[in-house]
């Protein structure tokens, strides 16, 4: 964008916008920005340029297919070495970007989300009979054990035995270990950084290793099984079929890595974030329980069909979804000389980074878009609001392909939870978001304790 823009006071020259802010906190320090100096804002660090864009207006232009197209930012290249070419981080003109969503789309159709439901539920069961003894629960990590589960049995045939562990299985720490080298590298002087980190360079070589052992575990468990009935098994037996090529043995253990790194880390955050604002806002606890009592009765096994017709709850998460994306930002590269928002020119080549929290809380959700409103997300509501101010999920082609699974499984565990416990959370406890790939609520804890089915059925 040639225009001047606004960017944070006190830049320093060379090092640029670095005061006052936190490498642990980008998204939440960007946040406060965007409040303070409008919907398009520049930062610089170290020489690195970012246009971060926030209003609706403008995100409905960077969202127009015909003129833009998603943007590999430095950041998400930090994650090369372990997404690779994977749906996440490739780059639109690789090909096995096309062909690995071609050959999964199958996977993620209603067909497929009727076959995952059974595993779901009895995953999801898992987590109950932990909450069943009461007391406290540390909801992220538990969360997190549930979703990993969940993808790795619904998606590889693969389990982590998270349940029946006391600590998170350790890919999940090698994993946290990566993202947090990642994001440290994004805000490293890009000539002396990397000179200043061959240690934790070595470590995280280390950590990349083991993540990439398990999923070799997971391929070769699976290598004489011919099902297609999964994501491991359409990639190891199936081809594109536009064109009739199959995904190479590299690719494969990205796209796996992928999946079990983004398909786990976004949906525990989601759920709780969900479940963080419940416990505090007692009547829509009471609103949502109430709904689940009304359309599930007693029934400890949901069907498929009836996880859809819990609406209230999954507004409920479609609201924490707004207050907190748990994967907070994409970026836009124009492909052709274009201006955004009637005002700010574009080059060919040129990106901007969406800020999907800053988005979220544009002036169309109304006076007060920090209060959480899951009447936001009512029919009425829905069609009165312009497009593009609500992206979760990303844009365009490069929309996160597992939306559909995602909600599915959110709204089921959270109808679950719902209909068997009371949930009371520490009054003295304030939102604290931790940030690595994506974001989750940290230290958050919830008292359980099962509910009295005898007032309920009252």
């Amino acid at each position: 964008m040639a225009t001047a823009l606004p960017h944070p006071p006190r830049r320093i020259p060379l090092i640029g916008d670095v005061l006052g802010v936190s490498p642990k906190t980008p998204v939440q320090d960007s946040m406060r920005h965007a409040a303070e100096l409008g919907p398009v804002f520049e930062r610089k660090v170290f020489g690195r340029s970012i246009v971060f864009v926030n209003g609706a207006d403008m995100v409905a232009d960077l969202s127009d297919e015909k003129r833009f197209a998603k943007h590999i930012t430095p950041a998400i290249s930090n994650l090369r070495p372990l997404g690779g070419d994977g749906l996440f981080t490739a780059h639109n003109e690789e090909p096995n970007w096309r062909r690995a969503h071609e050959i999964l789309a199958p996977a993620f159709s209603r067909n497929a989300m009727q076959r995952y439901h059974p595993t779901m539920l009895a995953i999801t069961r898992e987590l109950l009979d932990t909450w069943d003894r009461g007391g406290e629960v540390d909801v992220a990590d538990d969360m997190t054990k549930l979703t990993l589960e969940t993808i790795g049995r619904t998606g590889f045939g693969y389990s982590f035995s998270s349940f029946a562990r006391a600590e998170p299985h350790p890919f999940v720490a090698a994993m946290v270990r990566t993202l947090r080298h990642a994001q440290r590298r994004a805000i490293q002087p890009p000539v002396i950084g990397p000179l200043l980190s061959r240690k934790a360079n070595g470590r995280n070589e280390a950590n990349l290793a083991f993540l990439h052992s398990v999923v070799a575990d997971v391929i070769e468990a699976r290598r004489n099984d011919s099902s297609t009935e999964d994501l491991l098994g359409l990639m190891l037996n199936t081809t594109q079929p536009s064109t009739g090529e199959a995904l190479d043995e590299d690719n494969i253990r990205h796209q796996i890595i992928t999946f079990l790194v983004a398909g786990h880390e976004t949906t525990s955050g989601a759920l709780s974030f969900a479940l963080y604002y419940l416990a505090g806002n007692p009547d829509v606890l009471a609103r949502a329980q109430s709904e689940v009592d009304k359309v599930w009765g007693d029934n400890p096994d949901p069907s498929y069909e009836e996880v859809a017709k819990l609406r209230y709850v999954r507004r409920v998460l479609d609201e924490a979804l707004r207050l907190w994306p748990t994967a907070p930002a994409f970026a836009r590269q124009a492909q052709v000389d274009t201006v955004v928002g009637g005002e700010y020119p574009m080059r060919k080549g040129q990106w901007a980074l969406v800020l999907i929290p800053a988005l979220h809380r544009d002036p169309v959700w109304g006076d007060d878009p920090e209060s959480f409103d899951p009447d936001r997300f009512s029919p009425e509501r829905n069609r009165a609001r312009p497009a593009h101010v609500y992206k979760p999920f990303g844009t365009g082609e490069r929309a996160c392909i597992g939306r559909q699974f995602a909600l599915h499984e959110a709204t089921l565990v959270l109808g679950m939870v719902l209909s068997r416990y009371e949930l009371r959370g520490d009054p003295s406890y304030r939102l604290k978001v931790q940030e690595l790939l994506t974001l989750k609520p940290e230290g958050f804890k919830l008292q359980v304790s099962l509910r009295d089915r005898a007032t309920v059925s009252a």
